[in-house]
C-alpha cells in the first residue's frame, strides 16, 4: 500500500494545500503535495524526501513504497547513523553485525560506521520510513546495531499520563552512545500533552493514524494521518488528539549530546 500522493492531473476545484514552510520555525508537509524524488541508490522505489538540511533540519528522513525486487544496496555509513521502519509489508534488512527479515513493526538503526541494504524479496509493496544523520561522536562511546520490532514492545505511559502512551525504539534512555532515539507517541482521543513543551531538540514527525490538533510555535492546526512536520529547536508544541481512533505518530528526537560551542 502506498502513502504517496496518486491524486495526479488537474483537481475540479481551486487549487489548495494544508503544507506550510516556516523554515527556522516549522514545516508541514500534506501528502497530497509531496512528489516522488529520483534517488541514486534506490530501485524500483517510489521515494520522497521530507525533512531535510534545506528546511533547517540536521537530519534527512524519508518515507519510499519498495516495490517487489525493489533495493538499496547502502543507506548510511561514513560518519551517517541510518534508521528504517517498516509501516507495512516485509524487507530483508542486512548490515555488518545482522541481516533479518522485517514485518510490520519491523526495524533496524545502523551505526554511522555500518551502512545497511534492504530488499524487497516479496510480491507485495513495502512502505517504509527512514532516517539518516550525522553522528556526533564523543570519546569513549559508540552505538551498537539495533533489529527488533516494535510491536514487541509494551506502551507506557507518557509522563504519567493514562491516556497518553510511548514507545522507544532505541536504548538512548540508557546508552549514552546513542546520540538520537525514536519514538512512537500515542494520543487517546481527547488525550494531550501535559504542557506545551519547549526545548532545544529538534523533531521530525510522521502521523500514521488519526487525527489531532497540534501546537506549533503560536498556531494551532490539524494533522492526520500521512501528515509529515519538521519542528526546529525550540518551537512551542503539544497536542490533542481529536476523532475516534487513537493518534499516533513516529518522531525523531536527537539527545544524550552537549552543545556545540
Amino acid at each position: 500500500m502506498s502513502y504517496l500522493n496518486n491524486n495526479t492531473g488537474y483537481r475540479e476545484t481551486l487549487l489548495s494545500t494544508r503544507s506550510v514552510c516556516k523554515k527556522e520555525n516549522y514545516i508541514i508537509l500534506e501528502p497530497d503535495g509531496i512528489v516522488k524524488n529520483a534517488i541514486p541508490g534506490y530501485e524500483n522505489c517510489d521515494t520522497t524526501i521530507l525533512g531535510s538540511p534545506a528546511m533547517g533540519a540536521d537530519f534527512a528522513d524519508y518515507i519510499s513504497t519498495v516495490h517487489p525486487g525493489g533495493k538499496n544496496d547502502a543507506i548510511g555509513g561514513d560518519g551517517i547513523e541510518s534508521f528504517l521502519y517498516v509501516i507495512s509489508g516485509k524487507l530483508t534488512v542486512k548490515n555488518a553485525d545482522e541481516e533479518a527479515e522485517l514485518t510490520e513493526g519491523g526495524y533496524i538503526y545502523s551505526p554511522a560506521d555500518k551502512p545497511f541494504s534492504f530488499v524487497n524479496n516479496s510480491d507485495e509493496d513495502a512502505f517504509v520510513y527512514i532516517y539518516r544523520r550525522r553522528y556526533v561522536a564523543v570519546e569513549g562511546l559508540s552505538a551498537h546495531t539495533v533489529v527488533a520490532n516494535i510491536n514487541d514492545t509494551e506502551w507506557k505511559e507518557y509522563e504519567g499520563m493514562a491516556n497518553c502512551h510511548s514507545k522507544d525504539f532505541l536504548p538512548a534512555a540508557n546508552d549514552f552512545g546513542f546520540d538520537m532515539n525514536m519514538h512512537l507517541l500515542k494520543f487517546k482521543p481527547g488525550a494531550c500533552h501535559g504542557y506545551i513543551e519547549t526545548h532545544i531538540q529538534e523533531h521530525g514527525m510522521y502521523f500514521l493514524q488519526g487525527k489531532g490538533m497540534y501546537r506549533l510555535d503560536d498556531e494551532w492546526v490539524p494533522l492526520q494521518k500521512g501528515d509529515y512536520v519538521f519542528m526546529d529547536s525550540y518551537v512551542p508544541q503539544a497536542c490533542y488528539g481529536v476523532g475516534t481512533e487513537d493518534f499516533i505518530y513516529i518522531y525523531s528526537k536527537d539527545c544524550n549530546r552537549d552543545v556545540a560551542l
